[in-house]
């Protein structure tokens, strides 16, 4: 069984830097993408960025593009989000998300993924 957990959320200033980290246990091969998503209060849950671990492939939306950064520890099952250069907008719940995926495109469409984390609140100040 698949699951996830995230970490790392918190309160921040606009400008400022944060680190989630999700830990995917039960991977069974690299027949996954793995993906960041968030929602807020009124919001649908968006894309955040996504990286497919059979090519190291990754996706970012013209929203984060450039100030966040997904990258994984294959030996520990560690997913990171580097996110830099907040802004108030950011502010959502992020979650972790995984997805049986076997072929080397990325997907990154929410409503695709099957395993979720419960979510780390990202608030940021202005």
């Amino acid at each position: 069984q698949v699951q996830v957990v995230e970490s790392g959320g918190g309160l921040v200033q606009a400008g400022g830097s944060l680190r989630l980290s999700c830990t995917a246990s039960g991977l069974t091969s690299n027949d996954y993408n793995l993906g960041w998503f968030r929602q807020a209060p009124g919001k649908e849950r968006e894309a955040i960025s996504c990286i497919n671990l059979k090519n190291d492939n990754t996706y970012y939306p013209d929203t984060v593009k450039g100030r966040f950064t997904i990258s994984r520890d294959s030996a520990k099952n560690t997913l990171t989000l580097q996110m830099n250069a907040l802004e108030p907008e950011d502010t959502a719940m992020y979650y972790c998300a995984a997805l049986e995926w076997s072929w080397l495109i990325v997907q990154c469409n929410p409503e695709e993924y099957k395993y979720w984390g419960q979510g780390t609140q990202v608030t940021v100040s202005s």
